[in-house]
């Protein structure tokens, strides 16, 4: 199965609470990467629509660990992902256990962007299907999150500053990663 027809529709024993796709139902464009962004519990609804529109714009989906510090609702998501919401798809888990269910269906690298790794992202070859996954904008990940991720990498910055927005770092390795991959060989249209 591929990610076109896991979109826009409940997936049963996978914990997947809802998925959407495109306007009003309608398909979203296919991604032009098989690399994910993973938000576990976002915080802040302006972030989350952020997000939105850097999965439109560099066309990779979005992963969604609920619960969500914030109303996950039509209106939120119209209001912070502006038009830019028609152009991405985004799936929602229920849960951690939800999605580490999803992750080994599908066979997927999870890597962790932390400030407290010792590896530095612009040093990692990123494969296709490598999940990024980013903490709570106000906590990070627990230690158990930590654990089971398969890689951690972390942006190098200056002292005495601790972190960059959230979009930001994502844009960042995200960016990395698509230029190993050959994304923007091509020009753009």
């Amino acid at each position: 199965m591929t990610g076109q027809e896991t979109f826009g529709r409940i997936i049963p024993g996978r914990g997947i609470a809802a998925t959407v796709s495109g306007r009003d139902g309608k398909d979203c464009p296919v991604s032009t990467s098989d690399l994910r962004i993973a938000l576990y519990r976002p915080d802040i609804a302006a972030n989350f629509g952020a997000m939105l529109r850097l999965g439109a714009c560099l066309g990779t989906d979005l992963e969604i660990i609920e619960p969500c510090g914030f109303p996950l609702d039509d209106r939120r998501i119209r209001r912070s992902g502006m038009d830019y919401r028609h152009h991405v798809r985004y799936r929602r888990h229920l849960d951690w256990d939800a999605f580490c269910g999803w992750l080994e269906a599908e066979g997927r690298r999870l890597v962790l962007l932390t400030r407290h790794a010792a590896l530095r992202y612009h040093r990692v070859s990123y494969g296709p299907r490598d999940v990024l996954l980013v903490g709570q904008e106000s906590s990070g990940v627990p230690e158990t999150v930590r654990r089971r991720a398969d890689l951690a990498v972390a942006i190098p910055m200056r002292r005495p500053v601790r972190s960059l927005n959230l979009v930001t770092a994502v844009a960042m390795v995200l960016g990395e990663a698509l230029r190993q991959q050959g994304a923007f060989d091509d020009d753009a249209e």
